[in-house]
Formats: structure tokens, sequence, C-alpha cells
């Protein structure tokens, strides 16, 4: 064991000093979480304070309770409700001093009796955000509930029913409170914000490049001629593979603990959970990202193709695993992509953000146990260079 262990080293030396360790390892990662946090992360922060202005007849009982529903929205959308006449509107709106307003025509109430269709405005800005489009939201269901209570009553009428009993059955849904309710819920365990998302991402998407600097290596050694060198040692010819897999294996955790530490440290928001059990999750899932280079290394010839093979794999793996974009889980594919390192880490760093310990991480765990086997498997198998493995 000595013997490989100085094997190991002398990988890992020759792999430290390679400046591309530096520069995809951690450089380039770190710039994209950067530049990715200041495009992406913004779009899923929360909505900021609206201001909304409501002119309607005061006498109306409806334009009361649509007011009361915008003003309950504070829980999710801090919104301040202001009762203004029409023709403020369009100066409060120009001025950008309402983020919406809401006009609801005189007899509101009465129309909706009646069955006709009144028209409710709503106004936005001309550049409206987020929180007008919520507004906007609001508003159409409120008057969507407005409209089938009008339709119950009218049908209970035609059907013969007193009008006294319509009016207490009107009176009751009235004292049931605003038609539309916004209550706060909570982020799921295993959810990572927008930023952690990003962190996870790019940490496993590069963790695909970081890993191959080693294993790969046995291609370009059998290239210069060195690899027939030491298969011609007197050490079990197994032991080069292994010497090469264990120096990735290693260069990987220490890479990606290092991104993830360093994404904490940029980003105030990041918290990734206990760094021992995310240590737990790194040997894991780097050992399953290892094992797929040895395919690669496998089945190329030369080192141009490992190259391109590698790139090739970690795009489809990077991308299919959400380091990008959020991918759905849902269905035979996406238990599938569970087998996948960089959905596997993101999944395990969604579950020790949570406050998970090693036994929440068993499923993950067990997929990348998985993934090994099915990799060394395929690279003991598959036709390809018998000095490799």
């Amino acid at each position: 064991m000595g013997r490989v262990l100085v094997m190991v080293g002398s990988d890992l030396r020759q792999q430290v000093l390679d400046r591309s360790i530096f520069i995809f390892g951690l450089a380039v990662p770190l710039a994209l979480m950067w530049v990715f946090s200041l495009v992406f992360a913004p779009l899923a922060e929360e909505l900021e304070p609206v201001t909304v202005a409501v002119s309607g007849p005061a006498e109306d009982p409806l334009t009361g309770t649509l007011a009361e529903t915008l003003d309950g929205l504070d829980d999710a959308v801090d919104t301040t409700v202001l009762e203004v006449d029409a023709a403020e509107v369009p100066t409060l709106l120009a001025d950008a001093e309402v983020g919406a307003a809401v006009l609801v025509p005189d007899g509101f109430s009465a129309a909706l009796a009646e069955g006709d269709a009144p028209q409710v405005q709503v106004r936005l800005p001309e550049s409206p955000g987020l929180e007008g489009e919520v507004v906007t939201a609001v508003v159409d269901g409120v008057l969507r509930q407005f409209t089938a209570t009008a339709r119950t009553a009218a049908a209970a009428e035609e059907l013969g029913a007193q009008p006294q009993e319509v009016d207490a059955v009107l009176a009751e849904d009235a004292a049931t409170g605003p038609a539309v309710l916004w209550a706060p819920g909570e982020t799921a365990d295993e959810q990572l914000s927008a930023r952690e998302s990003i962190v996870a991402g790019q940490a496993g998407f590069f963790l695909l490049f970081t890993v191959g600097f080693g294993v790969l290596g046995l291609v370009v050694e059998r290239e210069w001629g060195t690899l027939a060198r030491l298969l011609s040692m007197p050490i079990p010819s197994w032991w080069v593979p292994l010497s090469k897999g264990l120096s990735s294996w290693a260069l990987g955790v220490v890479a990606t603990g290092v991104l993830l530490l360093a994404g904490s440290l940029l980003f105030d928001d990041v918290h990734l959970g206990s760094p021992g059990v995310i240590a737990v999750l790194l040997l894991a899932v780097v050992a399953a990202a290892t094992s797929i280079m040895f395919v690669i290394a496998k089945v190329a010839r030369t080192a141009e193709q490992a190259g391109v093979a590698q790139t090739i794999v970690a795009i489809t793996l990077g991308m299919s695993g959400g380091a990008f974009f959020r991918v759905g889980s849902e269905g035979l594919l996406g238990t599938v992509l569970q087998l996948n390192p960089v959905t596997a880490l993101g999944r395990g760093l969604g579950i020790t953000a949570g406050g998970g310990g090693v036994a929440d991480l068993t499923p993950v765990l067990v997929a990348m146990g998985l993934m090994c086997v099915v990799m060394a498997t395929l690279a003991v198998l598959v036709p390809g260079r018998r000095d490799v493995l």
C-alpha cells in the first residue's frame, strides 16, 4: 500500500504543477458562480413592496372586499392600498407612485346581481414589475369569485328560492372573509435557494473536468510511452489505474470542497449545512464522477479524443443535472437522473442545507455507489485498450 501512496503522491504533484487544474477547477467555476448570481439569482428573490391605488364607489360592498383582499397580501408582497379618485390614477402611474391601479365602476355590485358584466380595469405602469402581475392575478381571482357568487344567486332565484334565503346564503358567504386568501408557505427541506443552486451546480459541473486530469492521464502516458514502463515495473498492473483514480478522487474532493466553501463565503445567503456531512457526500459523489472517467480512458485512443469525450459527457451530465437551470425529476427519466453525480450533489446539498445528517443522505449515497459499480463494470467489459484496465 505504501508504494500505491507514493504513486498517488507523484500523480498529485504532477497535476498540481499543471495550471489547468487551477483554471478549470477553481478560477472558472468561481467566476461563473459570481456572474450567474448577478443574472439569475435576483429573479428568484422576494418581491418588492408595491402600492396599489383602488378607485371605486365607497358604498359598494364588493369594492371594499377587493381592497381588503389586496391589503391582505402583506405576507407575500408588502402591499399598501390607497383609495383614490379615478382622475388621479394616470398621474400616479406616470409618476411611479403606485405599482398598479384598480378602477371599479359605479354600480358594480348591482350590475353583478342583475347578471351584467361590469368591467373592472387594472392599469399598470409602462414598465410593470412582477408585483404588478401579482396584483393583476389576485384581482382576476377575486372577480371570478364575485361572478360565481352572482351566478349562484341568479340560479337560486330561477329555481324558485325565496329572496330571504338567497340573501342569507350570500350574507353567510360574505362573512367568511375575502374571496382570495394569501398564506405564506414553507420551502421544502431538500430545496436549495437560487444562489445555493448556482454554487452546487457549478461545483458539480466542473467536478467532471477536475477528476479527468488524473484518470485521463492514462491516455496521455500511453501516447508518451511512459505507461508501458509503469506496467513493466515489479508491481501489480492494476496499481497504475488505482493510483490514477485515487489521485483524481482526492483532487476532486479538495477542489469541490474549496468551491463550496468559497461559494458560502462569497454569498451571505448560501448555507449548505454541516461540513462533516457535506464531506461524506463529496466522498461518494466524487467517486462516482471518477468512475465515469475510466470508461472514457478505456475507449479513447488519443488524448484529444479523451478530451472531447470528457467535454461532451460533462456538458450532458451538467445540463441534465441542473448545473445551469432546474430540471424536473419526475417519471422514469427523473429516477435515472438520480445516478448523475451533478444531480446527486445538488440533491445531497439540499438535504444538508435543510439540516439533514448522514442517515438522510442514504438514498444519494446508495445511488452513487450503484453508479460506481455500473461504471467500473463498463470500464472492464467495454472493448478498448487493455493497457488501461
